[in-house]
């Protein structure tokens, strides 16, 4: 198994995707967030790595929900979550 390490901008991105869920849409929208990350948290702890490739190196992505991206990186027994990232956002503000 391999250890999730979560960087300070992908938490801040998590709850502030949370909290707009909250207050735009429902509870069960929330939740159903809140599963799709532990869902791919579980998949990345196995060490199962096969999604997206990005133009940076070491750098993948997973589409979470239309509207969210979850970047990470892998290291040897770690994989560090580096943003979830709004689709709709310019990509460019993207600071990894």
């Amino acid at each position: 198994m391999r250890k999730i390490v979560w960087n300070k901008y992908a938490r801040l991105d998590y709850y502030k995707n949370i909290d707009y869920l909250l207050e735009n849409w429902d509870e069960t929208v929330t939740q159903n967030f809140v599963d799709a990350v532990n869902k791919i948290i579980e998949v990345l702890k196995k060490g199962q790595f096969d999604f997206q490739n990005t133009n940076i190196t070491n750098i993948r992505r997973v589409v979470l929900t239309r509207q969210i991206t979850l970047f990470y990186k892998t290291e040897d027994h770690s994989v560090e979550l580096l943003r979830f990232w709004n689709n709709y956002q310019n990509p460019e503000q993207m600071n990894i």
